[in-house]
């Protein structure tokens, strides 16, 4: 099959690709996985491997050709031969040489894969998928087998089956920035392709404009978010979730009373709900209402004990009141759950400021400049005002 000129170019990038994840692995090729080499063709073995890792494929190909000469069968040659081919991307010379070594080693490791590879490069879809497939079938398969599955599949239109493998392939391969990416292309693929499917029902309708509000928030255009989701609201009033994400948006705005309008509201669809709780807490700690904060932050510690904010806020709440032993106990356990957050810090220093402990409040205070540090100025004192960033 003779590649087009600009599949070549592509090939070779997807092949750049291939090999970086293939380098990452933890499962390299091991030489005489089913049949050691012979003392006489150890050294060629070991200079073809030195040769291939230099990138020079041509003197590659000659050592194992040499080790071919005495021994035509050789499966463990004729695979690095195949190999070596396929990074050249002569994915017809490489596919004949790793069908000889099935023909003999239906099993012989990692084969297959690389079978899969080459029909994978020609854009073979059918042919890669088989040999993906038997890999699969395989003792000890290859650990990118999964995500070059996934993509052939793509390639063929089964999506979901796609999915499903990257899945796999995401378990096997955790640390794999290359399995996720995929997966994050898919679904967003998926819920595009849905979204414009629902828009060309109607594209005025609730379900459209709760979409592009989600959508909006998730890229931080707060206003745009919100709009769109007050157009939800106006379609079905009565509608249950999209209160929080407007209030959130309100909140981000700037647009407090009408942030806590929404959080009000989504807290009548769900009075135990930890973020609604925390998010009218924190609304009415930045009014100084500490009072009616603590409710709130009470129930949401309730729901989520180990959230480092919640319990930020409820030290700030005790800070206000004046009751510092509770404030000191709160903002301890948010420095325990977030050793890395200079916040509590910042806040236990006020109130060590309020007990009239200086050391204690310079302590706290340089801890809070060093994790501060890196994202921002350390503060050279601490008083009745907050940080930059509350």
């Amino acid at each position: 099959m003779k590649i087009h000129p600009k599949w070549s170019k592509l090939a070779r990038v997807s092949f750049l690709s291939a090999s970086i994840f293939l380098a990452l692995t933890t499962h390299p090729r091991a030489e005489g996985a089913a049949q050691a080499p012979e003392q006489g063709t150890s050294e060629l073995f070991k200079k073809g491997q030195v040769d291939e890792g230099a990138g020079n494929f041509a003197a590659a190909e000659s050592d194992y050709h040499q080790i071919l000469a005495s021994d035509p069968g050789n499966p463990e040659a004729l695979k690095n031969l195949g190999v070596v081919e396929q990074t050249e991307l002569k994915f017809q010379d490489s596919i004949e040489h790793f069908k000889h070594v099935l023909r003999g080693h239906p099993e012989y490791p990692q084969v297959n894969f690389f079978l899969g590879l080459s029909y994978y490069g020609l854009r073979d879809w059918d042919n890669a998928l088989t040999s993906f497939r038997e890999e699969l079938k395989t003792p000890d398969p290859h650990p990118a087998t999964e995500y070059y599955l996934a993509l052939a599949l793509e390639a063929e239109g089964h999506t979901d089956e796609a999915i499903d493998e990257l899945n796999k392939s995401a378990a096997r391969n955790p640390n794999k920035a290359e399995v996720f990416y995929e997966l994050a292309r898919l679904h967003m693929a998926a819920s595009l392709r849905a979204i414009e499917k629902v828009r060309k029902i109607d594209p005025d309708s609730f379900q459209s404009h709760a979409f592009l509000g989600q959508l909006y928030g998730d890229e931080q255009h707060y206003e745009a978010a919100a709009n769109e989701y007050k157009a939800a609201l106006q379609k079905q009033p009565d509608a249950q979730g999209v209160h929080y994400p407007l209030g959130v948006c309100y909140r981000m705005l700037h647009q407090y009373d009408d942030a806590e309008k929404e959080f009000l509201a989504a807290l009548q669809e769900s009075p135990d709900n930890p973020a609604t709780n925390e998010s009218l807490g924190e609304l009415a700690v930045r009014e100084k209402q500490f009072g009616k904060a603590l409710p709130y932050l009470k129930k949401a510690a309730a729901g989520q004990p180990k959230d480092v904010e919640t319990h930020i806020l409820l030290g700030r709440c005790y800070l206000g009141q004046n009751d510092f032993q509770k404030a000191l106990d709160e903002l301890e356990l948010a420095a325990r759950l977030g050793p890395a957050n200079g916040l509590p810090h910042y806040f236990l220093a006020e109130v060590y400021q309020k007990l009239n402990r200086p050391a204690d409040r310079q302590r706290e205070l340089d801890l809070f400049n060093k994790l501060s540090n890196a994202r921002e100025s350390p503060i050279s004192g601490a008083g009745e005002n907050e940080p930059a960033h509350p």
